[in-house]
């Protein structure tokens, strides 16, 4: 059967039954309200624009990706943990042209957005003690002087 961009999908059953995020997919509510599905439709409303204060991880993952189901788990505990921020999936099989838009070449990929700005993007899974600390790292970051260098670099970028 043809995906979206008429490129043939493989259905398994042992894939299906074996992807983490299946309760994402299927648009039921978790029990934790921080981890959310992200879709293009809802891409506004989760994560802030520039006026926002908070700060959204986003997962970028496939149901068939061992790495991805490796790394689902640590994503889940550090969610449970940090109940005061935004954790978000996508998954890049459904949601094919979120992943283009953020130029999405492997998986999984982990990307952060603070306050309207991409300040972290990587692929691959972390372990449990490196996410916390990158965690951290997002926490601590001073947005006032992130924003002061997006926009030197975005007014060098326009004389060039």
């Amino acid at each position: 059967m043809p995906g979206r961009a008429g490129i043939p999908r493989r259905a398994s059953p042992l894939s299906r039954a074996h992807d983490p995020y299946r309760h994402l997919r299927k648009g039921r509510i978790r029990e934790m309200s921080n981890m959310v599905e992200l879709t293009k439709e809802n891409f506004d409303d989760i994560v802030p624009g520039p006026e926002g204060k908070d700060f959204v991880f986003i997962d970028f993952w496939a149901g068939w990706c061992g790495p991805c189901r490796q790394f689902a788990p640590v994503y889940e505990k550090a969610a449970e943990r940090h109940p005061d921020l935004v954790f978000a999936k996508v998954d890049t099989e459904a949601q094919q042209e979120l992943a283009a838009a953020f130029g999405i070449q492997s998986i999984p990929t982990l990307a952060i957005i603070r306050e309207g700005v991409l300040v972290f993007s990587q692929a691959g899974a972390l372990p449990e003690p490196v996410f916390e600390d990158l965690i951290g790292q997002a926490r601590e970051l001073d947005m006032t002087e992130v924003k002061r260098k997006v926009a030197k670099e975005q007014a060098a970028g326009g004389q060039a």
